[in-house]
């Protein structure tokens, strides 16, 4: 019973120290008072816990506020310096890899084209270990003060297992990323990418809390990332939210997964430009030039048109599905919000009895294309501001 008793007193105490973290990682300064109040802690429950978070380096004591009667309050901040974190989203085309403190300020930022051919992933996970290397020594940080490095993956993942299941627009299955360790000097953790976007998005954006949301990652194919009370669902077998491949046209072209007609080969940022060339019959035509064109040639804006209706339709399936509360648009599609938003929203909404648009809120992510690469830079933080994987 005395060691029953010993760890739940631990756990208590670590879960303090991350609540007194969470909450001055959202507010920068505050006093021990005010952290008492807001988290309904004692306050030498607070001055134990913020002295041992003061040792380990994540907050200082930064003068005093003015009394209301009695000793001035002591004020506590929060050093979002005194770690850091790397996350990489690899895509189809492109490696991106960013260096940033805990508070999400990119240090640094590299990115690298993915090669025409790839036959394995030893030759990326070099060129990205060899990045990582460069950016450690070229900043000058303590080794000691990074996290780890997070990876933001295009397909199904066991994160437990840091197994790349499936990836179906890249042709790989079972890619282990355990035999990858030896490349790194640091931890590493991986994500799927709509996954990681949607970790993001309930972390970073706390002046907008999503508890409820489906995160829409369009890029090569689509990814979808659900969160249920602030807590990333995947399923019994990891698999969760993999409506980029829900069958939207019977019988339609077929996907790389094996089905036809799957979502993504209509609605992916692919399938546009795979439209528009095939319209123009030119295909060295690039997404910028042919949506500009949309604007005043009919031809082109009815290609955007059909885009958009698949786009919604998926978003109309989700909705029925899932009923969230928020959906959010991230991915590589994101330059291009403004010539698809203000259709699709008007398109997801109309002609249906079951919701409107105050029961929920589709809308382009704030942190823009930025989404994955951020999710990925928070996996090595979770063991800081969290108790427990936020996984159901």
């Amino acid at each position: 019973m005395s060691r029953l008793k010993s760890v739940d007193q631990e756990t208590i105490r670590i879960l303090n120290q991350k609540k007194i973290l969470n909450l001055l990682y959202r507010n920068n300064k505050l006093t021990k008072q005010e952290i008492s109040q807001k988290l309904n802690i004692s306050i030498p429950t607070v001055i134990s816990n913020s002295n041992e978070l003061i040792e380990q380096g994540f907050l200082e004591e930064a003068g005093v506020a003015e009394s209301t009667g009695g000793r001035k309050p002591t004020i506590l901040k929060f050093l979002p310096d005194s770690r850091y974190s790397f996350g990489v989203w690899i895509t189809k085309d492109k490696v991106k890899i960013i260096l940033t403190n805990l508070n999400f300020k990119i240090i640094h930022e590299i990115d690298f084209s993915m090669p025409e051919k790839l036959y394995d992933f030893t030759d990326v996970i070099s060129k990205t270990a060899e990045a990582i290397e460069y950016l450690v020594n070229n900043f000058n940080i303590s080794p000691d003060k990074i996290l780890g490095i997070g990876f933001s993956l295009p397909g199904t993942v066991n994160e437990k297992e840091l197994l790349l299941k499936n990836v179906p627009n890249l042709g790989f299955k079972n890619v282990s990323f355990k035999k990858f360790e030896r490349y790194f000097k640091f931890p590493i953790f991986i994500e799927n990418e709509a996954n990681a976007s949607a970790y993001a998005e309930t972390f970073i954006n706390f002046n907008d809390a999503k508890n409820s949301l489906v995160f829409i990652s369009i890029t090569e194919g689509i990814g979808t990332g659900v969160v249920i009370a602030n807590n990333v669902y995947k399923g019994f077998n990891k698999r969760a939210g993999e409506f980029g491949h829900m069958a939207i046209v019977k019988d339609g072209k077929r996907c790389n997964c094996g089905r036809k007609g799957c979502w993504e080969l209509y609605a992916s940022k692919k399938a546009l430009l795979g439209a528009y060339r095939e319209a123009f019959n030119d295909v060295n035509g690039n997404l910028d030039d042919f949506l500009k064109k949309s604007e005043m040639d009919l031809k082109a804006k009815a290609v955007l048109n059909t885009y958009v209706d698949f786009l919604a339709e998926g978003i109309k399936n989700i909705i029925l599905t899932l009923d969230p509360k928020n959906i959010l648009i991230g991915g590589e599609i994101f330059p291009y919000k403004d010539f698809i938003e203000k259709e699709l929203i008007k398109k997801i909404f109309t002609d249906n009895s079951f919701y409107d648009e105050s029961q929920c809120n589709v809308m382009f992510s704030n942190l823009g294309e930025n989404a994955a690469v951020y999710g990925a830079a928070l996996l090595p933080m979770e063991n800081i501001f969290f108790l427990n994987d936020n996984v159901l």
